[in-house]
Order: structure tokens, then C-alpha cells, then sequence
């Protein structure tokens, strides 16, 4: 399900199925322009598995596993577009959120929210931490580069 705010995969190892993934990214039409993404998930699998698939996309994908680590990565280079889980552990993805929200490179980058945590309230804490869309584990990654298009990149 995606919510817009501003107008799981499974936890399976990525030796499981990647070929599904990267069949589905081949037939999408690749970028002409190199967009760069964070992923910020602590299951190292989701995280290198969705940035696996967004460079098969056309995008440039860094993937990290903790807020602690998203925010040094932002501030050493910069991304166009920031997913991330909002369970984490220590500082969570609403907090990251915010944090990132504060810097000023990243006030209105396009922040998605890809998350397990699908209750209406958990959509509203989203957006009011600052996230633009909401996007619900599993997620279809067709509909995950459909969205990052939508906002922009």
C-alpha cells in the first residue's frame, strides 16, 4: 500500500530469490540522469537487496543499516532521495527523519517511509516526522521506482 503525505519484503536471504528482483528492474526503463538513493534498513538483506535493485534500475543505491549510519552518510554526500524503515534500533526512522529534516541539504528531499508499521497512526507519525510517502513491507518493487518518480527523481 502507498500513502502519500505532500502531493516486506519478506525478511528471506537474498540468496533465496534475487533473480526475481533483477528481472523485474531489467524490464524498466533505465535512467538517463544518475539519481542517488539511501536505503536505511537493519535487516542487511532487505537493504542491500532494495539497493541492488534500484542500481539495476538506473539508480545509484547506497545502503546502510542504522539512523547513526544514514546520518553520516548524508552528511558526507549527498542523496536525492532517502528510504527508510522506521523500526530501527537506537534512533528510529521517525527521529531519522527529523534529524534529516534539520539539515539543510535535506529539507525538502523526498523521504519514503518503508515500513512494517501499517496502522493509520503509524502513516500520521510518518508525515508529521516529515516523510512525504508511506510505503508498507512487502513492498512491489515496480511501485517502489513508480513512486520515486512520482517525487521527483
Amino acid at each position: 500500500m502507498i500513502v502519500f503525505s505532500r502531493g516486506s519484503f519478506a525478511q528471506t536471504p537474498l540468496s533465496s530469490q534475487p533473480n526475481a528482483f533483477y528481472t523485474e528492474a531489467e524490464s524498466l526503463p533505465r535512467k538517463e540522469y544518475e539519481c542517488s538513493v539511501l536505503v536505511v534498513d537493519d535487516t542487511p538483506d532487505i537493504a542491500v537487496m532494495l539497493a541492488c535493485f534500484l542500481e539495476k534500475a538506473g539508480y545509484r543505491a547506497r545502503s546502510v543499516f542504522s539512523a547513526v549510519e544514514a546520518l553520516d552518510a548524508a552528511r558526507s554526500e549527498r542523496f536525492d532521495v532517502i528510504i527508510s524503515d522506521i523500526g530501527l534500533p537506537g534512533m528510529d526512522g521517525y527521529e531519522l527523519a527529523k534529524e534529516l529534516r534539520a539539515l539543510r541539504e535535506y529539507v525538502s528531499t523526498p523521504l519514503i517511509a518503508l515500513t512494517g508499521f501499517a496502522e493509520y497512526g503509524d502513516q500520521k507519525n510518518a508525515f508529521d516526522a516529515g516523510f512525504d510517502a508511506h510505503l508498507t513491507k512487502p513492498v512491489d518493487p515496480t511501485k517502489l521506482i513508480e513512486l520515486i518518480g512520482q517525487l521527483g527523481c
